[in-house]
């Protein structure tokens, strides 16, 4: 796991968000267990009370849950994944349309360009 850190915003957040790209593009399975906080902390190179801060988190939103004496898993409610990527995916396409738009270019422009790419 791999997640790329800027220092304008908190760890945490970060953490947060890393760990639902994970979950949401499947790189981390529904019904997976994660890695031990310690074990998270070390391969991410933070602090294991941040992870732990982040898992908290992630628990609160209804991605992951905790197992007594088990450890940590991802949701196995699949539709709560696919809603969070569809949410992520609206808010990443209404960033880009919005700073395209920046540039002047209309919406059949965006359109086009994006057609181009494929």
């Amino acid at each position: 796991m791999n997640i790329v850190f800027d220092n304008d915003r908190p760890i945490y957040i970060q953490l947060v968000e890393g760990l639902q790209i994970h979950i949401i593009s499947g790189m981390i399975f529904p019904g997976e267990r994660l890695p031990s906080v310690r074990e998270l902390a070390l391969n991410l190179k933070v602090n294991p009370n941040t992870m732990q801060k982040a898992l908290s988190e992630l628990e609160d939103l209804g991605l992951i849950y905790t197992e007594r004496t088990n450890g940590k898993f991802v949701t196995t409610d699949k539709s709560k994944i696919e809603k969070l990527r569809e949410k992520y995916a609206r808010e990443k396409t209404s960033k880009y349309i919005n700073d395209i738009k920046e540039l002047g270019l209309s919406k059949k422009d965006i359109i086009n360009l994006i057609k181009e790419m494929e």
